[in-house]
């Protein structure tokens, strides 16, 4: 039966139980980065580096923590990010996933490549949900998902603009990652396997190939927008100028990402760029931020720097696989209530009050 460990605290707790108990590939590839997994460790320095300022005497009676987004009322700027293959960590998948976030009032984001169809995990919810897409080289098989998720009642369309091709994934590799049977994606089924997106080069070239051939463009995006009724948040933008192109276009938001820094070893952490993407968007669409976050206190730092909320992902799973469900929940809470602290011992009491001044500048 799952439960809570009495030794787990902090977030971080969650991550050598989960270890115990997934099989090595699946520890590979929940942990590991791209390469070297540098941009791995600076998306969690780089947190660190940062300080905050204490504020006192400030009254912060009758605070929260609630925020709008797309459409939808959040009691807290947490959502659960988009990770693949869930399965690998609990048999129950994506299902407890979802029974967790709707426990905790979190938002979740389904990804293509989850191992239960969109169909029920939306049946299994009482949270809002969004669906996050990775564009099929069949452009057809890619709209009819869209259309999936628009009747299965998800309220936002998450594209995924940053994995034409997997990254150098050693570690995922080493312990046999590709190729396992457990990697079944439900949403994906009727595909052959010339027209899914390519998963990992090993190490071959790729141009020449035939793999860039159907790469998602911002022509695809222009085609999304001009066809779904969901509002369309691009993820895995790095650079001001492409958050700047997509607000041009109409996207409804940016998710400021390096895939978890999974795909191109040595970009810079997201705390460090975000920043730069605020001024240049300037508040027309809001941006949302992953990557690194283990503590209340880096949700604060990344609202103070810019975003609107923030999304995590290697947390929940392992807590999934250590607790299920109630892992889940917990994790949002440790979080949320890790926010709220640090929201009054800064002088903030709602989210609207955090901004710059919250980070100790010299």
């Amino acid at each position: 039966m799952d439960r809570i460990p009495t030794e787990v605290v902090a977030v971080s707790d969650y991550e050598p139980l989960a270890k115990e108990r997934m099989s090595e590939f699946a520890w590979a590839y929940t942990s590991g980065g791209a390469a070297d997994e540098i941009t791995l460790r600076w998306n969690r320095e780089a947190f660190d580096r940062m300080r905050l300022c204490g504020r006192v005497l400030e009254s912060v009676a009758g605070g929260n923590t609630r925020v709008a987004l797309f459409g939808s009322t959040f009691e807290f700027p947490i959502l659960l990010g988009p990770v693949a293959y869930q399965k690998l960590a609990h048999p129950e998948g994506e299902l407890a996933t979802v029974r967790g976030a709707s426990a905790a009032k979190a938002g979740l984001v389904v990804s293509t490549v989850a191992s239960t169809s969109l169909e029920e995990i939306a049946d299994a919810s009482d949270t809002p949900l969004w669906f996050q897409l990775y564009v099929q080289p069949d452009r057809s098989f890619t709209r009819d998902l869209i259309g999936r998720a628009e009747v299965a009642g998800y309220k936002a369309l998450v594209v995924t603009v940053d994995t034409p091709i997997d990254g150098a994934r050693n570690r995922q590799e080493r312990a046999g990652f590709y190729g396992s049977p457990q990697l079944v994606a439900p949403n994906l089924l009727g595909l052959k396997p010339s027209q899914l997106v390519p998963a990992g080069t090993g190490g071959n070239l790729v141009f020449g190939s035939g793999l860039l051939e159907s790469a998602p463009t911002w022509k695809d995006i222009e085609s999304f927008l001009s066809t779904t009724t969901l509002p369309l948040i691009i993820k895995g933008v790095m650079a001001p100028r492409d958050a700047v192109r997509a607000a041009d276009m109409g996207c409804a938001g940016v998710v400021v990402s390096n895939h978890g820094a999974r795909n191109l070893d040595t970009l810079p952490a997201t705390i460090d760029v975000l920043p730069r993407i605020a001024n240049a968007v300037a508040g027309r669409i809001p941006l949302l931020l992953d990557g690194g976050i283990r503590r209340g206190s880096d949700i604060l730092k990344a609202l103070a720097l810019g975003a609107k909320a923030v999304l995590i992902g290697r947390p929940y799973v392992c807590a999934l696989a250590t607790a299920g469900a109630i892992g889940v929940a917990h994790v949002v809470n440790i979080l949320r209530a890790e926010l709220e602290a640090a929201m009054v011992l800064t002088g903030c009491a709602t989210i609207d009050q955090i901004d710059r001044s919250v980070v100790w500048e010299d």
